[in-house]
């Protein structure tokens, strides 16, 4: 069973930076896409940017210019690196990835963390 452990998430002042990480169990290699998402109280979950395994790194519009999504496979890790923050990021932030099998896709998901910026 794939386990994803996100960490890095914290309380900064706008403007500020962090940078998230999400560390795998298994190899990150293995994984057709990674993403990450976020959930703001009372607001669905949402994507902040996804990367194709071999492709392109999408992100939404509001954090375009301002994050920046990596992987380290040899150390089974993504990271978000987040700058510029805004009070509107404060949410949890989780960790996404999805193995496409022959048959079935599975998904799976970190616990989260928390980054608040404050104003």
């Amino acid at each position: 069973q794939v386990q994803l452990v996100e960490s890095g998430g914290g309380l900064v002042q706008a403007g500020g930076s962090l940078r998230l990480s999400c560390a795998a169990s298994g190899s990150i290699g293995s994984f057709n896409v990674m993403g990450w998402y976020r959930q703001a109280p009372g607001k669905q979950r949402e994507l902040v940017a996804r990367a194709i395994t071999g492709g392109s790194t999408n992100y939404a519009d509001s954090v375009k210019g301002r994050f920046t999504m990596s992987r380290d496979n040899a150390k089974n890790t993504a990271y978000l690196q987040m700058n510029s923050l805004k009070p509107e990021d404060t949410a949890v932030y989780y960790c996404n990835a999805v193995f496409r099998g022959a048959s079935a896709s599975y998904d799976y998901w970190g616990q989260g963390t928390q980054v608040t910026v404050s104003s």
